[in-house]
């Protein structure tokens, strides 16, 4: 097994992408706590996590209020005694439809979750990686992180301000030997797909299409972002740091055989691309 005995702490736990990581890690060996707000849901996962033979903590809370994230941690040291693992999934669609009429209310909120969300939790945990001088940060992105995403700016936005705050955490905790990378899942059918399909024509005519075609095919499978996030935790994968890795459009099984290659490299980062030295 790739994490045996391992504690990993999942966000956004209770469903969708999140709960899938936290079953395949709990499939992979090891221990799960859960954080999210739902507590019915974060019980079935609980559960499901407890008939693969491993231990689950179920902890309700919101990683944008800092008293809640440290709670968490606090709740979790006490159940396991350490944190091998943070899996920063937790996110928000927010607003949808043209920028200027958004809410900005429902704008901050999605700052809040997406990205505040991710440093509280970082922040939290990285005193007892430190102190072991080991362990790994998944930082989950999306959609508009790398390219223009029209009426979905809030989340965009927050997502590609995920990317750089990953490589630039990399940086910072390297030398404890703690591993800070992005993933980007695809677009799976969560509630995020729901949500598009909900906004009609808010959503503007591209992604509607894009969602309403995800519907006839299934969208990503959950198997590509899990079966990543389990690779990119494992052992085969020490040494990478600051990366994005998409699950559906990178070959990513190839990627170990590769990192001082890549890690001396822009590989997989976000950069600006300037033109020719002779056009300036």
């Amino acid at each position: 097994m790739k994490l045996q005995d391992k504690v990993a702490i999942v966000t956004g736990g209770g469903r969708g992408i999140g709960k899938a990581i936290a079953l395949a890690f709990a499939q992979e060996g090891a221990d799960i706590v859960i954080f999210a707000r739902s507590m019915p849901e974060l019980r079935e996962t609980a559960n499901q996590i407890q008939a693969l033979g491993r231990q689950a903590l179920a902890i309700s809370g919101d990683v944008s209020s800092k008293e809640n994230v440290d709670n968490m941690v606090r709740l979790t040291l006490s159940e396991f005694g350490t944190i091998d693992i943070l899996i920063n999934n937790a996110g928000i669609q927010g607003p949808i439809g043209p920028m200027v009429e958004n809410d900005v209310d429902h704008w901050i909120q999605t700052i809040s979750t997406n990205l505040i969300g991710q440093f509280l939790c970082a922040q939290a945990v990285l005193p007892v990686m430190i102190q072991k001088r080991q362990g790994k940060i998944i930082n989950l992105s999306g959609g508009g992180s790398t390219h223009p995403r029209p009426y979905f700016t809030a989340y965009s936005a927050s997502k590609a301000a995920v990317v750089r705050f990953t490589e630039t955490l990399a940086e910072e905790v390297k030398e404890f030997n703690i591993q800070v990378n992005a993933i980007a899942p695809g677009a799976a059918n969560t509630r995020l797909l729901e949500q598009i399909l909900a906004a009609g024509e808010a959503a503007g005519e591209k992604a509607l299409v894009e969602a309403r075609e995800q519907v006839k095919t299934g969208g990503t499978p959950l198997e590509k972002p899990t079966s990543l996030a389990v690779f990119m935790v494992s052992d085969e994968f020490d040494g990478l740091t600051g990366r994005l890795i998409s699950a559906v459009y990178d070959d990513w099984s190839g990627i170990p055989r590769h990192i001082p290659e890549i890690m001396a490299s822009d590989y997989y980062t976000m950069r600006r691309i300037s033109p020719k030295r002779e056009w300036r």
